[in-house]
């Protein structure tokens, strides 16, 4: 195991899977996971989260190495999806007199996933309440619906660490050298993204706290610059754009609408956009595209008809933004039809259904392949994206 160096007497016992190409079953990891478990030691020993049954022996030999000859008093679960919670019932056995300590509602899921006899062995904690452990003390602070009913979040005094469950997790492993603001920004729109009003909630008790150091359950352990980390969660979870910018999202059967979508990608940046995007629907990370379009201030729809309706990815894109809660957007549309368009309906009906979106005109409507009076019809609808007045209502 690396030496990931935490604190005085808490130590890192996780371990990464770099064999895993999809977590829960939808996102492309190419980098791995990291799957983080903590051990305090103290007068009382305590763990903070098992960890996934795939990396089970690893995270067995670190708790051993670290532990030695002594036992584990505590386990607080933070959270209780399977990656996190999978080893409770292997540790609950393996130390019969350790406690498991968790919320109310911990308590009533649990049991969904494990059959242990809880009469001696469990402990409540509510909103604001300690364990002291000897030199460390514990604090428990509820979270939940981020991204589970019983989630919360752990504070240790001594060291000044939260330990956030899912919060500030990204996808990877621990030695992936990568900008962490890309990966967690897809993992956070990914997995807790529906769920900003939530996160805000959490904001505003982490904003009382001293906090040296965070330790999510996902990705590295965060120690520098932590307003940074701190700040992307306050605008994601606000959903206000992160970037002046544009994505150009394109779902094209045959290539006509795509190449469309290229000419405009073209004229934005003619007109002075320093920021254009263009992701293939069909072709290309879904939950890129997704990240993206909550990245970025502006969106432009490009997307072919379809069974009276508008191409299967598109409408699988804006399922998923209306799924998190996409606001406070532009969006301009192109839709392509043979001989009855129908993609720009269906986007607008999609669109509808979010909050403070306007929708920028004119409509570009492309019959098979783009003429000449497409290409002058997005220079306008450029020029009203980039800051122009002409909106649909």
């Amino acid at each position: 195991m690396r030496d990931v160096t935490i604190a005085d007497s808490v130590y890192y016992i996780g371990a990464d899977d770099k064999e895993i190409r999809l977590f829960e079953g939808q996102y492309n990891v190419p980098n791995g996971m990291s799957y983080n478990s903590y051990l305090i030691k103290d007068k009382k020993n305590v763990v903070l989260d098992t960890i996934d049954r795939k990396v089970t022996n690893t995270w067995l030999e670190n708790l051993e190495r670290e532990l030695g000859e002594e036992t584990i008093d505590y386990l607080v679960v933070s959270h209780l999806e399977p990656d996190h919670a999978y080893n409770i019932g292997l540790l609950a056995k393996k130390y019969p007199n350790m406690k498991i300590v968790g919320n109310a509602m911990t308590f009533t899921m649990l049991p969904n996933f494990f059959n242990i006899d809880l009469t001696e062995r469990k402990v409540i904690v509510k909103e604001g309440d300690t364990l002291n452990l000897g030199k460390h003390t514990l604090q428990f602070f509820m979270a939940p619906m981020v991204h589970w009913p019983e989630v919360m979040v752990t504070y240790e005094h001594s060291e000044k660490i939260l330990f956030t469950a899912d919060g500030f997790g990204k996808f990877g492993t621990l030695d992936t050298k990568e900008d962490w603001d890309c990966e967690a920004r897809r993992y956070y729109f990914g997995i807790v993204g529906k769920y900003g009003i939530q996160v805000q909630a959490l904001l505003k008790k982490v904003a009382t706290l001293d906090v040296k150091m965070i330790c999510p359950l996902h990705g590295p352990i965060l120690k520098e610059n932590l307003q940074h980390y701190i700040q992307k969660y306050d605008i994601w979870s606000s959903y206000k754009p992160e970037d002046d910018g544009v994505l150009i999202a394109c779902a094209s059967i045959y290539g006509n609408t795509l190449e469309a979508a290229q000419k405009l990608k073209e004229i934005l940046e003619e007109k002075g956009e320093k920021k254009v995007v263009l992701t293939d629907l069909v072709r290309e990370d879904m939950a890129e595209a997704v990240e993206d379009a909550f990245r970025y201030n502006k969106i432009i729809l490009a997307a072919s008809s379809y069974n009276a309706g508008v191409f299967v990815p598109m409408q699988q894109f804006l399922n998923k933004l209306k799924e998190r809660n996409y606001q406070n957007r532009k969006i301009a549309v192109i839709e392509n039809g043979s001989w009855s368009p129908s993609a720009a309906k269906s986007m607008k009906n999609i669109l509808q259904e979010m909050k403070d979106i306007t929708i920028v005109n004119p409509t570009v409507t492309i019959k098979s392949t783009m003429k000449q009076e497409n290409i002058e019809q997005m220079e306008i609808l450029a020029e009203n994206i980039l800051g122009g007045e002409s909106y649909e209502i």
